[in-house]
């Protein structure tokens, strides 16, 4: 199944089935105990403000996206073979639906929950979504080149 053989279309269908062999039930534990280990350190240090679980919440998102994302990259025994040769192939591509939906919901957390506007929310979002992209990006490219 080469690249050029399917359209772009095709390519966003696969890279959203591909996000979904990631481990998600591991990954909301994982999100939870970060946001719930960050709202105590803002409780205990008293960080009070209306904006206090802004912070949080996007530490909870990020984890979240990036344990089910690698995690996805590095299981082998879930999901269509096809699916998991795709992703394989193209790192960045499949890594690309778990970025999109960091960057909305963070932006979104931080605009809702804390005291940014919604284009300063997004700009605070940019970072741990090209963060999530690269941890992602890199650990699929890395697989693909060990060929595992």
């Amino acid at each position: 199944m080469a690249h050029g053989d399917l359209s772009r279309r095709e390519n966003q269908q696969l890279a959203v089935a591909s996000a979904t062999m990631g481990p998600w039930k591991t990954a909301a534990g994982v999100g939870a105990v970060v946001g719930g280990a960050a709202l105590g350190v803002d409780l205990i240090t008293g960080h009070w403000s209306t904006s206090m679980l802004a912070g949080p919440a996007g530490w909870a998102l990020f984890f979240f996206f990036l344990v089910g994302t690698v995690g996805g990259r590095l299981r082998t025994d879930t999901g269509d073979r096809r699916i998991r040769r795709w992703a394989a192939e193209h790192p960045w591509q499949a890594a690309m639906p778990a970025a999109g939906a960091l960057l909305v919901l963070n932006t979104l957390a931080q605009a809702f929950l804390g005291d940014a506007s919604l284009i300063g929310a997004f700009l605070v979002s940019l970072l741990p979504t090209g963060l999530l992209l690269a941890i992602a990006g890199v650990v699929g490219s890395v697989k693909q080149a060990r060929g595992k």
